[in-house]
């Protein structure tokens, strides 16, 4: 499997109505975001409005995370709600979102009916290591298996490949075999994993 350690130079930010979004990565890799021609995008976004409305993206099914502060959501013609930090949470991005707080969140896009993924938060102690695997089999329309890990806090190796990401840095695997991953940190950190499926 081929890992690379994705930076702040490799991200790409603009404005949205709620503060500012940083694309970490997407595919295919000339997607255009604001074409909405794309399979499959993480991203980051700082809001810094007290309320704000998430952009409709009705092609698309959506997973979030706050990975700093707080922040309250409505989803649709449902309750205000409460999101902790690093608590995922998935919704239709056809449907109207409200929130309130200010936070910086991480976030999966996957085009509907092409794709499938999941987000899995994960902590791992100062010293420690573990061995990751995939929370599913690969569904049968999708054989391709992509892997990320985001580094929300600390820092976090792969030692087979020789990449350390920390704080704010993402490793991904484009075309990853199914077999497990090793994540160790020496400081201890708090991380975000995803699978996305395709075919």
């Amino acid at each position: 499997m081929q890992w690379v350690l994705l930076t702040e130079e490799d991200y790409v930010t603009t404005n949205w109505s709620g503060g500012t979004t940083t694309q970490l990565a997407i595919a295919p890799q000339e997607s255009v975001y604001a074409n909405r021609d794309f399979l499959w995008r993480f991203s980051s976004a700082k809001v810094i409005l007290e309320h704000s409305d998430f952009t409709p993206l009705p092609d698309y099914n959506r997973l979030i995370a706050t990975v700093k502060g707080g922040l309250d959501m409505k989803v649709g013609d449902g309750a205000r709600f409460s999101l902790a930090p690093y608590q995922i949470y998935s919704f239709d991005g056809a449907v109207s979102v409200e929130s309130w707080g200010c936070c910086t969140d991480f976030n999966l896009m996957l085009r509907k009916g092409q794709c499938q993924g999941t987000l899995q938060a994960l902590t791992l102690s100062a010293g420690s290591a573990v061995s990751w695997t995939a929370p599913v089999s690969a569904p049968e329309p999708f054989p391709r298996r992509t892997l990320a890990v985001y580094c929300g806090q600390g820092q976090v190796s792969l030692p087979e490949d020789h990449k350390t990401a920390s704080a704010g840095q993402f490793l991904l695997c484009r075309e990853a075999e199914d077999k497990p991953v090793c994540l160790e940190s020496s400081q201890g950190a708090q991380l975000i994993t995803a699978v996305i499926y395709s075919r």
